[in-house]
């Protein structure tokens, strides 16, 4: 959005249509009375500024924030990553069943504990807390045994691994499991994880996908989420969970590994 608000400043044309696509509800609802416009080429329109006092909010909305606080100030917090992560951890010198916390915030890492060689990040809670099975499951897709005095076991839930901070310390890892839903959401997080960590990530899958069609239960919630999940599949190189999800139109939820 700030693009073509800095175009309309300057008084070069637009797309029209492109713009009011990038606006908040609000804004687009009211667009008529912000501006007004002069159509100059095919998809190009001049715009001009009816409502100042507007368009300066609207720019002030649109600026990136510089902080977390910045971005509170401006009205939601969000739209800045927070400087500080705080990751559970289970590992050697705590086996469990409460996880250790490490906390990253910029370069600096506080950790408590010597990390392992290897590390399982685990997306949900449900299984992060029965972690043993899910090295046991690691291990058989990567066919090399991995436990605790092996590999460290981190909770990597809401896109909180996948942050630039978070990636950096990871890279210290020989390799990177990753034990994500095998869904559009999972494959995203994990290749925005893959293109930091090169080779280095891993994703926990079964070698044969047809014994596991039966748990593939949950629809996706648009096609368009299904097609992506397929698309993201073939291009990671995912061939046959992109024909697991096409054989059966649904995705599978990490909590069915623990359905024994």
């Amino acid at each position: 959005m700030n693009d073509y608000l800095e175009k309309i400043r300057k008084g070069e044309p637009v797309n029209y249509t492109a713009f009011l696509k990038s606006l908040p509800e609000p804004y687009r609802r009211s667009h008529r009375e912000m501006f007004s416009t002069q159509k100059v080429s095919a998809n190009r329109w001049r715009v001009t500024v009816e409502d100042e006092a507007a368009f300066v909010e609207l720019a002030a909305m649109a600026t990136i924030p510089a902080s977390r606080v910045e971005a509170a100030r401006q009205g939601d917090s969000h739209r800045h990553t927070t400087g500080v992560s705080f990751i559970l951890a289970y590992h050697e010198a705590s086996p469990g069943p409460r996880p250790d916390t490490l906390v990253i915030a910029g370069d600096d890492v506080n950790i408590g504990f010597q990390p392992a060689a290897d590390a399982l990040v685990i997306e949900n809670e449900q299984n992060f807390y029965h972690y043993r099975q899910m090295l046991d499951f690691a291990s058989d897709t990567a066919g090399s045994p991995l436990d605790l005095t092996r590999c460290d076991v981190l909770l990597g839930g809401g896109n909180r691994i996948a942050q630039a901070a978070t990636l950096k310390w990871l890279a210290g890892y020989r390799r990177v499991f990753c034990a994500f839903d095998y869904d559009a959401g999972g494959l995203q997080m994990f290749a925005t994880m893959a293109r930091y960590l090169g080779d280095r990530a891993c994703f926990v899958q079964p070698a044969d996908w047809q014994p596991w069609l039966n748990r593939f239960r949950m629809a996706p919630k648009s096609t368009e989420r299904f097609t992506k999940a397929v698309s993201l599949a073939e291009d990671l190189g995912f061939i046959d969970l992109a024909r697991a999800f096409r054989a059966t139109g649904k995705f599978m939820e990490q909590e069915m590994i623990l359905d024994d």
